[in-house]
């Protein structure tokens, strides 16, 4: 065995309680570290998957991002006119079916037209606001996971009443109506209607169930008193983190305002990221504490090792070597504390996970764990780190004492 390796296992041996001590401190910052990570992540990753799934990954609406240039404003600098618009102005899309067939010519995903606007949904004396969509069942279901998550009755039911309507659970609940009841729907322009409730949705999301209503465009353009009236585009793409870049080239395509699942959440996402950032700190923090155990170790090994050392370098040991020997040792506990660290890491994780609570605002029932090797690998690496750092400055102080010292101020 080398002398080095030898000489430092000989000081970790001899000194099981400190030993254990240190490695315990490390063990249980890397474990809390990888406990902690695992659970902010995975519960970010489950919000925006919840979120991802509920929404379209690109909206196109009927709008302009900027305002359009008023014909003053191209012979007179100095005069500007804005909200001027014509009152025969007339909304949604302009040749919506040319639009969306350029759209799928090359568009990585699924694209449908619908038309968003707001209803008051009236039954007997109850009135609720809500946000009324007008689909195609038969595209839905390639842009949406709205199939998927009908509590009672399905997309095609849709077609199997006059006035159909699908309403979120929970709004359905403010409204005291079920499957078969019936309700007014009125809006700001149009006649209202009288129409069956044929279906109830559950995203698991509150805002959604509590506010969305789904019906046929037909009926939506009927509500709103404008026929053939399409305002929005509903784009679901294959890779989700595209979203922002596809919506770019969409709105650079057709000129209407195109709102990725990012630009409409972005400040749910900045939280995020500073959470993140939190989260590290507190991480760092957690194992540079424990890296003091293996600092006060080192460091009493060093004190209670001086004759030890002053003998290696009388017998011919380079400082450097003396260094190496007192590094080493730091190493070889923070190893073993990672080791054991990482065993404790997962196991905190699923003991986490399987805690069971109730959510008001989503449908989990667990919390969600993340298990990614990149935080095993973080939190080893940070603290292997610390760990080389609490034991090179001891061992510098002690490579740098002349031996003569030592021996004289023993004797």
């Amino acid at each position: 065995m080398n002398l080095v390796l030898h000489i430092a296992l000989t000081h970790v041996i001899s000194r099981v309680r400190q030993t254990l001590v240190g490695v315990m401190g490390i063990a249980t910052g890397v474990g809390c570290s990888i406990m902690m990570a695992g659970l902010m992540e995975g519960s970010q990753i489950d919000f925006i998957r919840q979120l991802v799934d509920s929404i379209p990954h690109v909206s196109v609406s009927d709008e302009k991002r900027d305002p359009s240039v008023q014909p003053s404003e191209r012979h007179f600098a100095s005069v500007q006119f804005h909200n001027l618009s014509s009152e025969t102005e007339r909304r949604g899309f302009k040749n919506p079916y040319a639009v969306l067939a350029d759209l799928e010519e090359w568009l990585p995903g699924a694209v449908t037209p619908s038309v968003q606007t707001k209803a008051l949904l009236r039954s007997g004396t109850r009135d609720t606001a809500a946000s009324l969509i007008g689909i195609d069942p038969h595209r839905e279901a390639h842009v949406s996971k709205l199939a998927t998550q009908m509590k009672a009755g399905t997309l095609d039911s849709l077609f199997k009443a006059s006035n159909a309507v699908i309403l979120g659970d929970t709004l359905a609940e403010r409204l005291g109506v079920g499957v078969g009841s019936s309700i007014t729907l009125m809006a700001t322009s149009g006649a209202p209607i009288l129409a069956r409730i044929v279906g109830l949705s559950h995203s698991g999301i509150r805002q959604i169930d509590d506010n969305q209503a789904v019906t046929l465009i037909k009926t939506a353009q009927v509500l709103a008193g404008k026929t053939a009236l399409l305002n929005e585009f509903r784009i679901r793409v294959d890779d989700v983190m595209s979203s922002r870049d596809i919506a770019a080239r969409v709105e650079k395509q057709t000129g209407y305002k195109a709102v990725s699942w990012q630009e409409a959440h972005e400040d749910i996402l900045s939280a995020f990221q500073i959470r993140n950032v939190i989260m590290f700190m507190v991480v760092g923090a957690i194992l540079l504490v424990a890296s003091f155990g293996t600092y006060n170790i080192i460091s009493t090994i060093t004190h209670e090792k001086a004759r030890d050392i002053a003998i290696m370098k009388s017998l011919g040991l380079r400082e450097q070597t003396v260094r190496r020997i007192f590094v080493l040792e730091s190493a070889i506990i923070g190893v073993i504390g990672i080791f054991f660290g990482w065993l404790l890491g997962y196991a905190l994780c699923i003991i986490m996970g399987l805690i069971e609570f109730k959510s008001f605002m989503t449908d989990m029932t667990h919390l969600p764990i993340l298990y990614s090797p990149r935080h095993y690998a973080i939190a080893g690496g940070v603290a292997l780190a610390s760990s080389l750092l609490a034991g090179f400055l001891p061992a510098r102080k002690a490579a740098s004492v002349q031996p003569v010292e030592i021996i004289r101020g023993a004797s």
